[in-house]
């Protein structure tokens, strides 16, 4: 099962609308047959898929969470679902 690990980048962090994005990603996952889980290392990995889940982790900016897949092109769902995570849609354009 591959694993990636990424650091969050929005800052709200993995709340509200990026949280939505990326579970949207992880959804899109499950539908082509690819398992997706989350946590913070060294703790328990919640379903990538589920909003509730996600946001139950209370993943802030900075903070580092792994991700792992498994099924048919994972590899490729974890390097999609970690540029998601590596980008501030929320930053405020000056």
């Amino acid at each position: 099962m591959p694993t990636r690990t990424a650091v969050i980048a929005s800052s709200v962090g993995l709340h509200a609308r990026p949280a939505g994005l990326f579970v949207g990603i992880a959804g899109e996952a499950v539908r082509s047959g690819v398992t997706v889980t989350i946590g913070r290392p060294g703790e328990e990995h919640v379903n990538a898929a589920s909003i509730l889940s996600v946001l139950s982790l209370g993943a802030r900016q900075g903070d580092v969470v792994e991700l792992s897949a498994e099924g048919e092109n994972a590899d490729a769902v974890l390097a999609r679902l970690v540029d998601e995570l590596s980008v501030d849609r929320d930053a405020k354009a000056s």
